[in-house]
């Protein structure tokens, strides 16, 4: 049993929240995940909305957009980029290059280029500009568009330090982010990217077993969601080991050793760690064919 709970392990990148010396930001793919970036960026106050551009190739988006957040929101992206040294690239990954070839003569040899496209390398990046450029990998996950996500970045070979920082600065504001070398990007892309859609899963599954006990579903879903959301924070707050967390639960002659007994037996541990393997697996796949 633990002896207490430890000293909350906070994001270090959480004290990067400060305004960020830009003189232009262009975010390129005003989607969803451009949206949330977009709204966490001006929401912490990292770059003034004088200061920012954004693209949409649908122009009612891109009038929305402008409406909403009061930036210059266009279709071109040439025109977009042009005094830019920050560019967002958040469009999908079969949609990367494309937008690249069209950017590369208009944008700035000396701006930073955050790419957040799924298994898109730095080193494609790198290639179809052709300048050298800064480039910055990063790996969000879909609960970053609450500001409770987790996102993981990997710099480029040109990339410095402070580029690295300005890139957790802008994520910080929609959740936690961890620096990891570029050969781990696979496996989180099956970890955490995938990973929230195993979780509802696992939530369906448990609000289920409570509707079959016969409780109401929206207070079985509830109970599950909020059971996984407290279990969660409780080991990123203790960094305690999950199998000591789930010790303390498990009480000698208990109802929880049973209930461990039936998912043991279903093989959910052996079929998650199969879920992620597999996930990585195909981002490794879509990573080869990007490259080819």
């Amino acid at each position: 049993m633990s002896s207490g709970p430890k000293v909350d392990r906070k994001d270090p990148a959480a004290a990067l929240l400060r305004p960020l010396p830009v003189k232009k930001l262009t975010l390129i793919g005003a989607g969803k995940i451009g949206e949330a970036l977009l709204s966490s960026i001006l929401g912490a106050q990292l770059v003034p909305v004088s200061r920012v551009a954004a693209t949409d190739a649908d122009p009612p988006r891109a009038d929305y957009i402008r409406e909403k957040y009061g930036v210059n929101a266009l279709t071109n992206n040439r025109q977009a980029v042009a005094g830019a040294d920050l560019v967002m690239i958040a469009v999908k990954p079969q949609q990367v290059t494309e937008v690249l070839r069209d950017i590369r003569r208009s944008l700035a040899k000396n701006s930073l280029v955050i790419s957040v496209a799924a298994s898109v390398t730095t080193a494609l990046i790198e290639r179809e500009l052709d300048h050298g450029h800064r480039v910055i990998r990063v790996m969000p996950n879909t609960p970053c568009l609450i500001r409770q996500g987790m996102t993981a970045i990997c710099r480029g070979k040109h990339a410095t330090p402070e580029d690295l920082k300005v890139a957790q600065a802008i994520f910080s504001a929609m959740g936690r982010t961890v620096v990891v070398d570029e050969k781990h990007m696979d496996a989180i892309t099956g970890l955490s990217a995938s990973g929230p859609a195993y979780v509802y899963m696992i939530i369906e599954s448990l609000a289920e077993g409570g509707v079959k006990l016969g409780l109401p579903r929206e207070l079985s879903t509830e109970l599950s969601a909020q059971t996984l959301l407290g279990a969660s924070a409780l080991v990123l707050h203790t960094g305690e080991h999950p199998a000591k967390l789930k010790d303390v639960v498990t009480t000698p002659a208990g109802c929880t050793i049973d209930g461990l007994l039936e998912l043991e037996e279903g093989g959910l541990r052996v079929t998650l760690i199969k879920a992620v393997v597999r996930a990585a697996e195909r981002a490794r796949e879509l990573v080869e064919s990007q490259n080819t």
